[in-house]
C-alpha cells in the first residue's frame, strides 16, 4: 500500500466545509472484505491521517506515511469491531491517536527541525514563500513538543477541524477538558512562539 498525500477532498455534509466522508454502505462492504470499499475508504481518508502523523510526531515524510500505513492495515483488520456507535471518523481517530502514541513511545525521540517536511506553499514571490515555509516548520515543530494531552486537541481541533464534542469524544473526556487543553495548548504554543510575532 503506496502513500502518496494529495490535498483531502471536500463534500457538503455535516457543517458548512466538512471533509469528504464515506457512507455505512462503503463501511459494511470493508467489513464483508470487499476489496474496492477498502480502497475506497483508503483514498478517501488517507491524507487526514497523513497530515495528522506529520504534526503529531514531528517527523519526516516517511515517517509519516509508515504511520499512515501502519493505521490503515489496523483499520482493515479490525474493522469489523466497528458497531456504528459513534461516527466512523471518530473510531478512526481513536486508532490514528493510538498509533501515533504507540510509535512516540518507540521512539522516544523528536526529529529536529532541519528533517520536517510540509507541503508546498505557493506565493508570489520567493521571499514571502521562504518566509512562510520556515513560519509553517516552526510552527510545525513547536506542536510536536507539545505534552500529547494538549497536542491531540490543538490537532484535532485546527488540522482536523473537529468540533469540541467530536474531540471528546475521540479523546475520551468532556468538553471542558477540551476547553480546558485547548487553553493551555495556545499558551503553550504562544510562549513557544512569541519571537515570530513580528514576522506573522
Amino acid at each position: 500500500m503506496m502513500i502518496e498525500h494529495t490535498a483531502a477532498p471536500r463534500e457538503q455534509s455535516r457543517g458548512n466545509d466538512s471533509k469528504e466522508s464515506v457512507d455505512w454502505q462503503v463501511i459494511a462492504a470493508c467489513q464483508l472484505g470487499d476489496r474496492d470499499a477498502m480502497h475506497t475508504l483508503f483514498e478517501t481518508y488517507k491524507d487526514r491521517v497523513y497530515s495528522i502523523a506529520m504534526y503529531s510526531l514531528g517527523g519526516t515524510e516517511t515517517m509519516a506515511a509508515d504511520i499512515t500505513q501502519q493505521v490503515f492495515v489496523k483499520l482493515m483488520t479490525r474493522i469489523n469491531q466497528f458497531r456504528g456507535q459513534s461516527e466512523f471518523t471518530t473510531w478512526l481517530y481513536r486508532l490514528v491517536v493510538n498509533t501515533c502514541l504507540d510509535e512516540q513511545r518507540k521512539t522516544r525521540r523528536f526529529v529536529p527541525l532541519a528533517d520536517v517536511s510540509i507541503p508546498a506553499i505557493s506565493s508570489q514571490s520567493p521571499r514571502a514563500e521562504y518566509i512562510r515555509k520556515e513560519l509553517s516548520l516552526r510552527v510545525q515543530a513547536a506542536v510536536s513538543q507539545l505534552k500529547p494531552k494538549l497536542r491531540w486537541p490543538i490537532l484535532l481541533r485546527y488540522v482536523e477541524d473537529l468540533s469540541y464534542e467530536e474531540i471528546a469524544n475521540v479523546l475520551g473526556c468532556s468538553k471542558g477538558t477540551v476547553a480546558s487543553r485547548l487553553n493551555r495548548g495556545h499558551k503553550a504554543l504562544a510562549r513557544k512562539l512569541h519571537h515570530l510575532r513580528d514576522q506573522v
